[in-house]
């Protein structure tokens, strides 16, 4: 079955960077479109970042852009999401999912595939 593990989270300063990985196995993760979302405590889960099958194509919420860079290794069946100037509004946990379509969609419907999440805190 398709797993998901996500790791990378962790405590950081605001103006710090981290970098999340999320680990796929039981799929041909060259065929699956990637995405990350956030969920903050008493918030709706939110789009982040979504990239294409071979990562020549990506999008971002307007909150993470210029700030976040979604990129892949399908040779390490792996996504990541390096996240640099963070800020105390970032602080959420974050969860790796996947669909294996071509169209990039930001809607948690479109993705059928999910991690268990990890969490990522920034202090001001």
């Amino acid at each position: 079955q398709v797993q998901l593990v996500e790791s990378g989270g962790g405590l950081v300063q605001a103006g710090g960077s981290l970098r999340l990985s999320c680990a796929a196995s039981g799929l041909t993760f060259s065929s699956y479109t990637m995405g990350w979302f956030r969920q903050a405590p008493g918030k709706e889960r939110e789009f982040v970042a979504a990239i294409s099958w071979i990562g020549n194509n990506t999008i971002y919420a307007e909150s993470v852009k210029g700030r976040f860079t979604i990129y892949r290794d399908n040779a390490k069946n792996t996504v990541y999401l390096q996240m640099n100037n963070l800020k105390p509004e970032d602080t959420a946990v974050y969860y790796c999912a996947a669909r294996a379509a071509v169209v990039l969609v930001t809607t948690t419907a479109g993705y059928p595939y999910w991690g268990q999440g990890t969490q990522v805190t920034v202090s001001s």
